[in-house]
């Protein structure tokens, strides 16, 4: 595996990407999301771009336009499809063995593919998609989850003999009970536009998909809320946080990367 460094063209800027080589057929496009360079949280984009490599798939990385050593105007997610179609066609001239390309995305980044549609790519993996419209930022970045979340946690817990016990013997906090129940009685909030623009995104894809959902991360929660939670494509990744940090969930990761590439 050696790692190169390219420059390509989005219209008249030029973007950068970093290429992973291998000799694989298939190939890994990984799409930054929010203001994230390329090597993503904690170095993690390019710590698993290194891991899918070495297995024998060629991965490519890139910062969008107005992120880290592109040109150009950062103007979002929403507007990132020509960023994506032409880092997309540069891997494609890169790596020209490659038959099939997997695109995967954590957050807005995943929320991009699904609004575009796949943006050509022929399966994707969408990590905690967001759904949130910039006047709900302030209450889904709270801590609480939604009340949808909290239901089903509950639920969860009231089918297990050891939360039962637990209850009954004094073991939870009951302000915090009382706290979570209230929000729980609350309405769920409507789906968002955006949420449903990315539902009708996502219906025209032909290819394969994987929905990735990290239970301790709230924008996963969010998404779950205004989605189908019974979606045969959904994987879910107990207690793991938005980036997957810990070293049991980045591995669990790695091995949903790796099961979408070999489909």
């Amino acid at each position: 595996m050696t790692r190169l460094s390219h420059t390509f063209g989005c219209g008249s800027l030029k973007l950068v990407g970093t290429l992973d080589t291998a000799p694989g057929r298939t190939g890994m496009l990984i799409v930054s999301g929010g203001n994230e360079i390329r090597s993503g949280a904690f170095g993690g984009q390019a710590q698993i771009a290194a891991r899918i490599a070495q297995a024998g798939f060629p991965v490519f990385r890139f910062d969008r336009r107005g992120i880290g050593d592109s040109e150009g105007e950062n103007r979002g997610f929403r507007h990132s499809a020509k960023d994506i179609s032409s880092a997309l066609g540069a891997f494609r001239a890169m790596a020209p063995q490659m038959s099939r390309v997997v695109a995967f995305g954590n957050c807005d980044a995943a929320s991009a593919l699904m609004l575009t549609g796949g943006s050509g790519c022929d399966g994707l993996v969408l990590s905690n998609p967001w759904t949130i419209e910039p006047d709900q930022s302030e209450n889904a970045t709270s801590n609480m989850p939604p009340p949808a979340a909290i239901r089903a946690r509950y639920l969860s817990k009231l089918k297990n003999p050891r939360e039962i016990i637990r209850l009954v013997s004094g073991g939870v906090n009951l302000g915090k009970l009382v706290r979570g129940i209230r929000t729980a009685l609350q309405p769920s909030a409507p789906v968002t536009d955006l949420a449903q623009d990315m539902a009708a995104g996502l219906t025209g894809f032909t290819g394969s998909v994987r929905i990735l959902l990290a239970t301790a991360d709230r924008t996963a929660q969010v998404f779950e809320a205004s989605w189908d939670a019974a979606d045969p494509r959904i994987s879910r990744c107990e207690g793991a946080g938005h980036s997957y940090v810990d070293p049991v969930h980045r591995d669990w990761l790695y091995a949903q990367l790796l099961a979408s590439l070999r489909t």
